[in-house]
């Protein structure tokens, strides 16, 4: 198989600005997402893609490939399908094609290798074309209520929301940082929650989402205690 890695790593952030290039322990965050993807042995292409300069800077120092992403498609409502499905057709039409798609978020800086590999390595055409690292929740999902614009709460779900967890089963959620596809079922799908799909669970310790500063903070003593 000939797999690649992209990274979409876009200029703006409004609750974090500049969260894909803030410092964290001494290396712009990014950073750790292109180390992590090297470091997986997986790919045959790292890249990053971006509309900001600094980033792509970055992304040329630490080893990866800097594409420049359109305009169009940097905007805070592009989705990542569509700056990938770009990429897959850009490389198409160069003479380069790819059996599988690996999008690792800047955002997770405390995403390994080995978790890299492992939901790679779920990837098999035709009996695993989908695969994304997960994570348990915190609290039980099937209690969720909903705020409604008046200020009063309902359950999300009715039927559920008085379930022990063990009437439920067990539950996981996308952690945001790690995705797979075969690129056939991608470009007909468009995103990644395709069947068949498979879970890589990674602890919560690992699975800091990096949306605003709480977040940051949060990432910095995990990052501390796992390398303690």
């Amino acid at each position: 198989m000939r797999p690649v890695c992209v990274i979409p790593a876009r200029g703006g952030s409004k609750r974090l600005p500049r969260k894909n290039v803030v410092e964290f322990f001494g290396k712009p965050m990014i950073a750790y997402s292109i180390e992590a993807a090297t470091a997986s042995k997986c790919f045959e292409r790292i890249v990053v893609s971006s509309d900001d300069p600094e980033t792509l800077e970055i992304a040329r120092k630490y080893g990866a490939d800097p594409v420049e992403r359109k305009s169009s498609l940097a905007s805070d409502t592009a989705r990542i399908s569509e700056v990938l499905l770009d990429f897959l057709d850009q490389e198409e039409a160069a003479g380069r094609k790819y059996d599988v798609l690996g999008c690792l978020l800047a955002a997770a800086p405390l995403r390994r290798a080995e978790d890299v590999a492992a939901v790679i390595d779920l990837i098999k055409p035709g009996i695993c074309d989908f695969a994304i690292a997960v994570t348990e929740y915190d609290l039980p999902p099937h209690q969720a209520l909903k705020l409604d614009a008046d200020g009063a709460l309902k359950p999300m779900w009715p039927d559920l929301v008085d379930l022990r967890d063990e009437q439920v089963g067990k539950l996981v959620v996308d952690n945001g940082s790690t995705y797979a596809a075969a690129v056939a079922a991608f470009r007909k799908q468009r995103n990644f929650y395709g069947s068949p799909l498979r879970g890589y669970a990674m602890p919560r310790e690992r699975s800091v989402d990096l949306n605003s500063s709480v977040d940051l903070e949060i990432a910095k003593v995990h990052y501390r205690q796992l390398n303690s």
